[in-house]
């Protein structure tokens, strides 16, 4: 939550938006829900499918890959650093290992998330 509260708040939004319902109750039902489409596409990527083989076999508008490049331009445009959006990004773009992607994300040096 603290990346997407940091490119929120480089935008001009309101912290308090990404702490209620519409940021963190968001947030845990895309990633936790097997009804989620979302969900879903990044299971099967994690898979080993691509972006395109993942949306085509969930069949339905996929928002989080979009928004994945949307916030990967805007962060760079912003100079917000947001390592899970840059992994993200590097594995649908480039195609980088999932495994290894995730470990290099775990690996970063142990920092305080501040906003």
């Amino acid at each position: 939550i603290v990346e997407i509260a940091r490119l929120g708040l480089a935008m001009g939004a309101d912290l308090h938006t990404f702490y209620g319902l519409t940021g963190i109750g968001d947030l845990i039902v895309t990633c936790t829900s097997k009804h989620s489409r979302n969900w879903n596409a990044g299971y099967l990527i994690g898979q080993g499918l691509t972006k395109d083989e993942a949306i085509k076999k969930v069949g339905m508008i996929v928002e989080g890959i979009p928004t994945t490049y949307a916030a990967y331009e805007l962060s760079k445009k912003l100079m917000v650093e947001m390592p899970i959006v840059d992994a993200m990004y590097d594995v649908l773009e480039n195609k980088a290992d999932v495994k290894d992607t995730v470990n290099k994300l775990m690996l970063r040096d142990k920092k305080e998330e501040r906003l």
